[in-house]
Formats: C-alpha cells, sequence, structure tokens
C-alpha cells in the first residue's frame, strides 16, 4: 500500500515503551511474521495478512496513535482486494454526515462503523482527526 499520513497528535495516546505489537494483537487481526518499528513519529509495519482489510485496519491501529505522523506499510496480503478510501473525520462529523457524503444514504452509517471495528467501539465516538476507512458500496 506504501506511505499513510496521519495527524501526530490525534489518537489513543502512547505512553513511553508503548508496545505497538501488542496494540496490534489486541484488535484480533491475524498477521503472520510482524515486524514493527517507530522511528520519529514514523511507524513501519510488515509481516503477511489474509484480506486487504485486515491490511488497512492494521495501518489504521498504527496511524490513529498519537505520535505517529506515517505509517509505512510492507503488509503482504494473501487475498489482495480493492483498497478502500480513508477519510479523516473533521469537527461536526459523524458517521451519518460521512455516509451521507459517501453513500448518499445517512442510514449507511452502519457500513462505516463495521468497517472500522474493533477500532471504534461507539459509533457516536468519533474524534477530528481520526482517520477512518470507507469500504467501497458493493454491487
Amino acid at each position: 500500500m506504501g506511505m499513510f499520513d496521519f495527524i501526530k497528535e490525534a489518537g489513543k495516546r502512547m505512553e513511553a515503551n508503548y508496545d505497538l505489537v501488542k496494540e496490534i494483537r489486541s484488535t484480533g487481526i491475524g498477521v503472520e511474521d510482524l515486524t514493527v518499528n517507530l522511528d520519529q513519529g514514523t511507524v513501519t509495519v510488515g509481516g503477511r495478512v489474509q484480506s486487504q482489510e485486515d491490511r488497512e485496519k492494521i495501518v489504521l491501529t498504527l496511524g490513529n496513535l498519537q505520535g505517529v505522523e506515517k505509517v509505512e506499510d510492507t503488509l503482504v496480503v494473501e487475498k489482495p482486494a480493492t483498497q478502500a478510501d480513508f477519510y479523516t473525520v473533521v469537527r461536526g462529523d459523524t458517521l451519518s454526515k460521512i455516509a451521507q457524503r459517501y453513500y448518499g444514504d445517512a442510514m449507511k452509517y452502519q457500513k462505516i462503523f463495521q468497517a472500522n471495528q474493533p477500532m471504534l467501539t461507539n459509533p457516536d465516538l468519533i474524534y477530528p482527526g481520526q482517520v477512518l476507512r470507507i469500504p467501497k458500496l458493493e454491487g
């Protein structure tokens, strides 16, 4: 996928000696041969995942941490697919507003919520600067 930019000050706070591997493992996303390195705000992540969705969720899990400005993705996907759009939340956004913008139907907010689990635990709890996956609508 390449390099992705994030807002360094937004996201879940990292403490000293924060374990990025543990953060990825806590999502339940399966990844083999996982490597993660943080160097001056840039995280490089590698390994093998089953799907494009898993790849994107790992990138977003890391990118939505305070102190992370860029994620360099070198993950290998076993079953490649079309990449979802990424959207950076701005003040006043709701999942319904984002769904209306992307899908023309505010009630499709659940699709966005589901596409961002387990990073999102409540559809009403999003924040400015957070980056979300916006999956394509199927046929």
